[in-house]
C-alpha cells in the first residue's frame, strides 16, 4: 500500500485533517503522526476542543480526507485558548498490524481492537497477551471494567482499526487495575 499524497502533506505540515470511513457514520479529526505502510496514526481531535488518544487506521479506509479541514483555524485556536496541548507521538512500530498492537501494549494499558467487516459495531478492549504472523491473544476487559478469565483469539487480517490512549480507555484501566 502506498501512502497518499494528502496524507503526506498533513503529517509533514502538520494539519488538522478530517476524513470519513465506510464504517463510521461521522467523521475523524485529528493531527496525523506517522504514516505506515498500511496503517497510519492520527492523534484524535473530538468537539473542536480536545485530545482523545490515537488511533491507528487502514489508509485504504480513508473517504473524503480533507488536509487541512475547512475548520482548521478554529479548532487550532480553540485548543489553544483551552490550553490544550498536542500528545507526543508514542514509540509505534507501523509496520504490520503485530507490530503496532505490541508497540502499543508496551507504552499503553489497554488497547482496542475493531473487527469492522467482520463484527460491525463491536469493539474489543484489553491486554495484548501474545501476537504472532496471523492472531492476537486479548485478554478483554468488560464495560463494567471486569477483566475475562482467559484470552480470546483474533485474527489479524480481520483488524481494520487500533485504538489506545483515550479517555474510556484510561477509565477502564483505572477502576479495572492490572488483572490478576
Amino acid at each position: 500500500m502506498t501512502k497518499t499524497p494528502l496524507l503526506e502533506q498533513a503529517l509533514h505540515k502538520k494539519q488538522l485533517v478530517k476524513f470519513t470511513r465506510s464504517f463510521d457514520e461521522g467523521s475523524v479529526n485529528g493531527y496525523i503522526l506517522d504514516i505506515g505502510p498500511k496503517f497510519f496514526l492520527i492523534a484524535l481531535v473530538e468537539d473542536a476542543s480536545r485530545f482523545n488518544g490515537f488511533q491507528c487506521i487502514r489508509v485504504s479506509d480513508v473517504r473524503n480526507l480533507h488536509a487541512p479541514d475547512k475548520n482548521s483555524l478554529f479548532v487550532e485556536t480553540a485548543l489553544k485558548k483551552l490550553n490544550r496541548k498536542m500528545p507526543s507521538k508514542p514509540r509505534l512500530k507501523l509496520e504490520t498490524v503485530a507490530t503496532i498492537l505490541a508497540s502499543a501494549n508496551a507504552v499503553f494499558p489497554l488497547v482496542t481492537i475493531h473487527r469492522e467487516q467482520a463484527d460491525p459495531g463491536i469493539c474489543h478492549i484489553g491486554l495484548v497477551k501474545d501476537v504472532n504472523r496471523t492472531h492476537v491473544s486479548l485478554l478483554e476487559i468488560g464495560m463494567d471494567a471486569s477483566w475475562d478469565k482467559r484470552p480470546t483469539e483474533h485474527k489479524l487480517s480481520e483488524i481494520t482499526r487500533i485504538d489506545f490512549g483515550g479517555n474510556y480507555e484510561e477509565a477502564l484501566h483505572l477502576v479495572g487495575g492490572i488483572p490478576d
